[in-house]
């Protein structure tokens, strides 16, 4: 069958149409994105703005016209994270609605990384042991771990790397002592549950999802989209280390001029480096193979196997 995922992220809407069945891995048919930045359309009482809702509501209207284009059986439509924690998201939702005829799920943190997991476990299967996942997305940082399709351990912090820039880094380049509050800010909200995690022993195969993750590999050596899905590519914990003074003495333009940096997050790439920084030392892991699969892939598999189940 034709399926629509519409993820309505913190940084992106995305549509991904595929073609899926039982027992195979989901063919990407089509895919229409549009950068949101919904993460920061938020004014000072945490309410996603007029013109935050406006971007929203358009991008859902075109996205239903090419999904209907492209013969879906059926859409599934997400929000995640900036959505969720919105004072009016639920306002924002319902005007969507109205104008567009779509119902978006607002999806919790726990199931966020729930999914997320199914996703990379199935792309790297049972001989990846005890599995770590985690996923740097605009709004937060999604983690799970465990040793079966369904992790033992699934949490979700505000560590998004859209929030952080946004916080931190909209007046520019933070001087020194803003520097080490947000480095010693992320490591503390991400220590306060690592236990829930380390407690289970140690990772068998570490793992990373999403663009943040995927850029900061390529920064820092990994191959190309061009080389194809199956090529392996790690990011390092000791390469990112040395990449992260330089990346925060450089301008925005010049980020956006590396490898695997889109200019319309280039801005964000500093605050995600922290994050992934203090995965690496909160966690003691020295490297993450990137996933191409992630969250929309993992709402995909979770639908077919409860399809699975009625036949």
């Amino acid at each position: 069958m034709r399926l629509g995922v519409l993820d309505i992220g913190s940084n992106t809407g995305h549509l991904l149409v595929v073609d899926a069945h039982g027992g195979a891995a989901p063919s990407p048919a089509s895919s229409y994105k549009e950068p949101l930045r919904l993460a920061e359309h938020l004014d000072a009482d945490g309410a996603v703005n007029e013109a935050g809702t406006a971007a929203l509501t358009a991008f859902v209207a075109d996205a239903l016209a090419l999904a209907e284009d492209k013969g879906c059986e059926e859409i599934y439509a997400f929000a995640t994270s900036a959505v969720r924690e919105a004072v009016n998201g639920d306002a924002v939702l319902d005007h969507v609605f109205h104008q567009t005829g779509a119902r978006i799920k607002v999806l919790s943190g726990e199931d966020e990384a729930r999914l997320t997991f199914l996703a990379v476990r199935r792309w790297f299967g049972w001989s990846s042991g005890r599995l770590g996942v985690f996923d740097i997305g605009g709004g937060s940082l999604e983690v799970a771990a465990g040793a079966a399709e369904a992790p033992d351990v699934a949490w979700s912090l505000p560590l998004g790397a859209g929030r952080l820039a946004r916080t931190y880094f909209s007046a520019g380049r933070p001087d020194e002592d803003q520097l080490r509050e947000l480095r010693r800010s992320i490591r503390a909200d991400i220590a306060r549950d690592a236990g829930t995690l380390l407690r289970g022993g140690p990772l068998d195969h570490a793992v990373a999802t999403s663009k943040t993750f995927r850029s900061l590999s390529r920064i820092c050596g990994a191959a190309p989209s061009s080389e194809g899905l199956h090529v392996r590519r790690l990011l390092q914990a000791d390469v990112l280390e040395s990449w992260l003074p330089k990346l925060v003495e450089m301008s925005r333009e010049e980020i956006a001029e590396l490898p695997g940096v889109s200019p319309d997050r280039a801005h964000q790439v500093v605050a995600g480096a922290f994050v992934a920084s203090a995965v690496f030392d909160i966690f003691d892991i020295t490297e993450v193979e990137i996933c191409p699969w992630a969250l929309r892939e993992g709402i995909i598999l979770d639908r077919l196997d409860k399809l699975s189940l009625l036949d």
